[in-house]
């Protein structure tokens, strides 16, 4: 590199900081990549979640009262089912997981990202939700349905903006998994 561009970027870096732009106007959601759970994402992924339930919406749960995380890869990670994590680096920062119910069916579950890390600048959920859903379509699921309660309205907008319609409990098959603080329903059908 000549002394001249370094001069260049470095003055970059200094109007940069003097406005407080990054010195790298580079999109942050080109850091973020998906990948399946692994054994390592355990403290992180059930910690982000566990946080995110009790600490911003205030329902009464733990780890203890999820059993399915303690066991991700017998419970996720089988027939058409996975769990993903989302990374900044080393760090995670989302989550997602489909759950074989049979029939060509998932259930979408554990779908949650850091607060920091939403919105469409990082594009965090959108990258989880298509990761799934192209496992999805890869092995022939047919439906994807899922469970989610009044208080994230955020979460409303976001299924539906990508396809999901509004369904009744009733129309969910009864291998569906229920939780007690589901009250909204959705269906995506991906034939």
């Amino acid at each position: 590199m000549t002394n001249s561009l370094r001069g260049r970027i470095g003055s970059w870096d200094s109007q940069a900081a003097r406005v407080g732009m990054s010195a790298t106007p580079a999109n942050p959601g080109l850091r973020i990549r998906v990948m399946p759970y692994q054994a390592e994402h355990f403290e992180a992924a059930t910690g982000l979640i566990v946080a995110i339930q009790r600490d911003e919406f205030g329902f009464d749960i733990d780890l203890a009262k999820q059993p399915d995380l303690s066991e991700i890869p017998t419970f996720y990670q089988s027939g058409t089912g996975n769990f993903w994590a989302a990374l900044d680096g080393d760090v995670v920062v989302g989550t997602i997981a489909l759950k074989d119910i049979g029939g060509r069916m998932v259930a979408l579950r554990k779908m949650f990202v850091a607060a920091k890390y939403r919105g469409a600048e990082w594009g965090v959920a959108a990258k989880l939700l298509d990761t799934a859903m192209g496992w999805a379509r890869r092995h022939a699921v047919l439906s994807v349905l899922l469970g989610t309660t009044e208080k994230f309205r955020a979460a409303h907008r976001f299924y539906e903006k990508h396809g999901f319609t509004l369904v009744e409990k009733e129309s969910l098959p009864d291998n569906f998994f229920f939780m007690s603080i589901d009250t909204r329903f959705y269906r995506l059908n991906l034939e």
